[in-house]
């Protein structure tokens, strides 16, 4: 009840009062989305709900400092074993793209295009992988807990397409594919190495190849998903097994 009282439910809070400006703005003939600078301040009211609720919940209850969230942010010293981990798992989650698509970009556009992304979804992780989810496994296991966070996630995504204006671009089942993956590959890493840094890493690359790539192949999307959750879960299931050894 702490968790959702204090992380949950003002998230929710947030981005439900940017929604809500967002709609008022409209209806009154405002421009909203990224085109106005009201529409950006809307993105950002929204957009940093998880990052901000998640930095107050760690300062509130788990007795971390600014700086250590800080430094945890950017802790690039991890174990390479992990930094393998997140390269097989992006491996296998664009594995339709090496095979049969292509990349729509250069190596210039890649490198700006993941640093937007650290900080216009990376961050998230502040919330969901970094604070949510490890409170929530302390009640329950691995695999309804990252169901559970696919399912606080999902609703905090489509309440943010509202706001951004992309909602009506949005393909439903695809995304929440897609994003029920990206739970269980985040959460499997955060697991794996406890750094945040990692997981900051991986979504943003996720995000960075989202929309740089194209593939013919859907089916295979739906394939490599299934590998990369079972993967995940075989991890966490090896995780006490190792820890009782």
């Amino acid at each position: 009840m702490k968790l959702l009282k204090s992380y949950i439910l003002p998230v929710y809070v947030q981005m439900t009062a940017a929604a809500v400006l967002t709609y008022v703005l409209r209806a009154n003939g405002a421009v909203c989305g990224y085109e106005s600078g009201i529409g950006l301040m809307m993105i950002a009211l929204g957009g940093v709900s998880t990052a901000m609720w998640g930095c107050i919940y760690q300062l509130r209850y788990g007795d971390k400092r600014p700086k250590e969230i800080f430094l945890d942010f950017f802790r690039f010293k991890v174990d390479p074993k992990a930094y393998g981990q997140a390269a097989v798992f992006l491996t296998v989650d664009f594995l339709g793209v090496i095979l049969f698509g292509r990349l729509d970009a250069g190596v210039g556009t890649l490198v700006a295009l993941f640093v937007k992304a650290i900080a216009f979804g990376g961050i998230e992780e502040l919330g969901w992988r970094y604070t949510f989810q490890p409170w929530v496994e302390k009640r329950i296991s691995y695999v309804p807990a990252t169901l559970l966070t696919f399912l606080c996630w999902g609703i905090w995504h489509f309440m943010f397409f509202y706001i951004d204006g992309s909602i009506s671009a949005v393909q439903t089942l695809p995304f929440c594919v897609g994003l029920l993956t990206n739970c269980f590959i985040l959460s499997a890493l955060y697991n794996s190495g406890k750094n945040l840094w990692l997981c900051v890493m991986t979504h943003a690359l996720i995000n960075t190849f989202a929309q740089t790539t194209s593939v013919e192949n859907g089916w295979i999307g739906y394939v490599t998903s299934a590998l990369i959750i079972a993967f995940a879960i075989i991890l966490n299931i090896k995780k006490p097994a190792r820890a009782e050894q």
